[in-house]
This record gives structure tokens, sequence and C-alpha cells, in this order.
């Protein structure tokens, strides 16, 4: 028997993943999927053994993202990835931002504490956006990579 702070018998412990993380690689899962998926599929090739029920909280979350999209099969739903590890990355960034009460000053202060070569790029992507696209801060109609779901 395994006291606290003692690794269990078999010797390890499941290391905790960090947010987001498991979102993540359902999502890089999904991605490779030749056409949508079950929710069994996914599970099969994610490592650690996660339970049918975590993986398909997982897909249920992410979809509220528009980070995958699903289409009703039988009983249960096929998914598709609408978007990638970046595209993900942004939506939490974006979450972030509709959550604070002084958008302005936020998104100033980010914009100031970036590295120069990341301030580079933000000015040429601003640059190279459509004007209508620039002034409303929108990336398309459709997922977070501008692709519909």
């Amino acid at each position: 028997m395994a006291h606290q702070g003692q690794p269990p018998a078999g010797g390890f412990r499941a290391r905790r993943r960090g947010q987001g993380e498991l979102e993540a690689q359902v999502l890089a899962v999904l991605r490779q999927a030749p056409e949508p998926a079950t929710a069994g599929w996914v599970q099969e090739r994610l490592e650690g053994g996660l339970a049918y029920t975590t993986v398909v909280t997982i897909l249920s979350r992410l979809h509220t993202k528009n980070a995958v999209s699903r289409t009703r099969s039988g009983r249960s739903y096929v998914w598709r990835a609408a978007s990638d590890a970046a595209g993900l990355a942004a939506l939490r960034m974006r979450r972030v931002l509709d959550g604070e009460a002084d958008r302005d000053a936020v998104l100033a202060s980010f914009v100031s504490a970036l590295l120069p070569h990341d301030e580079e790029l933000l000015r040429a992507l601003l640059d190279g956006a459509p004007e209508d696209q620039a002034r409303s801060g929108a990336a398309g109609t459709g997922g977070p990579d501008g692709r519909e779901g």
C-alpha cells in the first residue's frame, strides 16, 4: 500500500496534465482523422487511458469553443477539427480579452509587452488584413482559423 507522498505500488504516479493540455491532445488526434471521428476513435488514439466520458466531455468543451464541429450519427456524434492548436490558443486569448472590463487597456498592455519580433509580426499581420477585419477584429464567419466547421 502506498503511503501519503509516495508513488502507488506500480512505482509511478500519473502526471497531472496542465490546463488546456488535454484539449490540445484531443484536437491533435482529431486533426489526424481521415474523416469525422467518433469519441471512441479519439479515445483509442490518446495516451494515458482516458475514460470515454472524459473524451466526450473534452470534445463537448471544444465544440462550445468552436474548435470542433459535430454531426449527429445515430445516438451519438462524429467530430471534426475546426481549428488547430494555434487556433485553440487564440480562442483562449480572445476569451480572456472578452472577459475584461477595460478591453482597450488590456490590449494596450499586451501589445506593449510583446517582444520586438512578435510586435513586427503583429504589425505585418494587421497591415495585411483587409480594412474591415482590422477595424472590427473579426476573423471571418467560420471557425477560429476562418474555415467553416
